[in-house]
């Protein structure tokens, strides 16, 4: 179990939170709290693992938390104001929820915070003398970028990418739940992917590799989208497609 605390200075809002948590098996609601002071002490006794919490507060605003705490909980900070939100992913804060919360965005947050907090154990062999332990790789599920958008500094999650496209000075970056657009060139973007996950298949497109359902001739499939893969890119595409091939 994740042992939650919430900290918010608004009633309606500790109530709405938890009513959430008690609707998430895994999660463990330790203390619902309007005071910031009474919720440091708990999490500097590591009380909790997990703290929802509120960013403008009187006694102590949630920043100001942050700093104190030191990373002996996690944290995702809940808001009205985003202006906050490049601070607080500074900070090291799993997730970023504005005001008011949505159950569907809540529950996201969360399986960020249990991927974290409760890792997969590893599987595998067990490594012999004759054939020594691999260093384990970076968990792909975790790994993020921040994009900047028109009102707010967005994280995504590189596992949430289904694929880039490119519209003259700016891009699109597709996920299951919406469309992001960003001011930045499709060769920025190529370099701050990870190549072994993303490829680059036409000029206009960046596909993920993990999210392909399939290929016909030079054309992609990804949900509902028909990707074309471009002349100068097929080959380079194909070889990384066969080598993935069982």
């Amino acid at each position: 179990m994740i042992r939650c605390l919430i900290v918010d200075d608004e009633p309606l809002a500790l109530h709405i939170l938890e009513d959430y948590i008690s609707k998430i098996p895994f999660l463990q609601l330790v203390k619902a709290t309007t005071n910031p002071i009474e919720a440091l002490t708990i999490v500097q006794e590591k009380g909790a693992d997990l703290v929802f919490l509120d960013v403008q507060m009187p006694e102590l605003s949630g920043i100001q938390f942050l700093r104190i705490s030191n990373g002996k909980a996690k944290v995702i900070l809940t808001t009205a104001y985003p202006q906050y939100a490049l601070e607080g992913y500074e900070l090291d804060v799993i997730d970023y929820l504005l005001k008011p919360i949505a159950f569907e965005r809540f529950f996201k947050a969360v399986q960020k915070a249990q991927t974290i907090l409760q890792p997969a154990p590893a599987v595998g062999p067990v490594p012999t003398q004759a054939e020594p332990a691999q260093q384990p790789r970076q968990d792909f599920l975790s790994d993020f970028i921040f994009v900047k958008t028109e009102h707010k500094i967005q994280k995504v999650y590189l596992n949430d990418i289904l694929f880039i496209e490119g519209l003259k000075d700016y891009i699109s970056i597709f996920t299951p739940a919406e469309r992001i657009i960003t001011l930045q060139n499709m060769k920025k973007m190529e370099d701050a992917l990870p190549a072994k996950y993303f490829i680059r298949v036409h000029k206009s497109y960046i596909v993920s590799v993990n999210k392909i359902d399939s290929i016909e001739r030079s054309r992609i499939f990804i949900a509902d989208k028909i990707i074309p893969v471009g002349d100068t890119y097929r080959e380079e595409f194909f070889k990384i497609i066969d080598g993935k091939n069982v």
